[in-house]
């Protein structure tokens, strides 16, 4: 299926990092550094209370802003929640079922089915994360635990919702393990997901919706993954708290965007 129609996007989670003053030094430096991204769709992550400032900063350049999570529910006596309602002023993707959100705090595919409702309805795209553990690889249950998290997901996305989505494919036993994913591997998963949604939602869904890899994606190997013809960009962690390393990621995906275009 190709490529050549999907914007490539290279989105950084900064996780549980920055300061306030290194939040503001980094988005500033990303924004300097990567101002020749016409081709490449750039999004920040930055922890919940520097949001605001980030959204204002950012504002009027390529760059957007999203979030790392949000609650399952609407509003209410839920105290520590923040409501996506509340991030739809100021971001345009939230992240929801990244795998330390699954792992550590215990959220099931059902939550994240909720929370993935919750975006869509005020207005903001989801960065859908799935993939699986090592024991699971090893045991070759690598498609049918990435299919059983998109099955669902799928409870809540309609038609008209799924061209939007996007699909982040995290293995897990790849993440700061030193053991990362091979291309190949990538795309297998990341072709199985495209193929999934496209026979659920059609093909004109399946051909929009962008697929990205999220998996010690760094400046030096980005490059092989985004030539994959089903990946369509990075979900990155730590590498995005360096603005040299983020911005070369950046520039693979515009030389792969291009050279996709020009086939």
């Amino acid at each position: 299926m190709t490529s050549h129609l999907r914007r490539a996007l290279v989105a950084g989670n900064w996780k549980m990092h920055t300061a306030y003053e290194e939040a503001v030094h980094l988005a500033r430096e990303v924004a300097t550094s990567c101002s020749d991204a016409s081709d490449v769709e750039v999004v920040l992550i930055p922890p919940f209370p520097w949001i605001v400032t980030l959204a204002e900063l950012v504002r009027g350049s390529m760059l957007s802003v999203g979030a790392q999570n949000c609650s399952v529910y609407e509003r209410g006596a839920y105290t520590g929640e923040v409501a996506a309602f509340m991030l739809a002023p100021f971001c345009r993707y939230v992240i929801v079922g990244h795998s330390e959100r699954r792992h550590l705090f215990g959220e099931t595919d059902e939550i994240v089915a909720a929370k993935l409702a919750r975006v869509f309805a005020h207005g903001m795209t989801p960065i859908l994360c799935v993939g699986e553990r090592l024991e699971e690889r090893e045991a070759g249950q690598t498609l049918a635990v990435v299919e059983r998290q998109l099955a669902t997901a799928a409870a809540s996305i309609d038609r008209s919702q799924a061209g939007r989505l996007v699909v982040a494919y995290e293995p897990v036993w790849a993440i700061g393990t030193g053991r990362p994913a091979t291309a190949a591997d990538a795309q297998e998963v990341a072709r199985f997901i495209r193929g999934w949604l496209t026979e659920r939602y059609g093909e004109r869904a399946g051909r929009a919706l962008r697929v990205l890899y999220g998996g010690s994606v760094t400046a030096d190997n980005a490059g092989t993954f985004f030539s994959e013809p089903d990946i369509d960009g990075a979900l990155v962690g730590g590498a995005s708290l360096d603005a040299a390393q983020f911005c070369g990621i950046v520039g693979a995906a515009r030389v792969v965007a291009r050279a996709k275009k020009g086939a």
